[in-house]
């Protein structure tokens, strides 16, 4: 199972899959506690916590199965982390990205691309 995971990994959109599966599971499990927090009833509150530390702790030990080196992944994790949080906030929560987001996003990404793709 490791080599299997280290040679899917070891290729860019295979390390682009692990990575945008990780950054749907944390802004998930994000998204659960906001709703825990200030949309559900007393009632329904303790499922959403339990939910957002289940999808979480999944979050935390996927990202870190593969033996990357997280930091030379830390530009195109962020920007995807961005991407993904402004899809779930339309789906889950009807809100739509002002100008200010979709400005300070495309410098998200941007500098997510620049960490990306410059060659040392």
């Amino acid at each position: 199972m490791k080599n299997l995971l280290r040679e899917f990994v070891s290729s860019p959109w295979g390390s682009l899959v692990v990575l945008l599966l990780s950054a749907s599971l944390e802004v998930l499990g994000d998204s659960f506690f906001q709703s825990g927090l200030y949309r559900a009833s007393a009632s329904h509150r303790v499922g959403w916590f339990a939910a957002g530390v289940f999808v979480l702790g999944f979050y935390g030990l996927f990202v870190n199965l593969p033996p990357w080196n997280f930091g030379e992944l830390l530009g195109a994790y962020v920007a995807l982390f961005f991407l993904v949080a402004q899809v779930v906030a339309k789906l889950r929560f009807g809100q739509s990205p002002s100008l200010p987001i979709l400005v300070g996003g495309s410098l998200i990404v941007a500098g997510g691309l620049v960490i990306t793709l410059w060659k040392r």
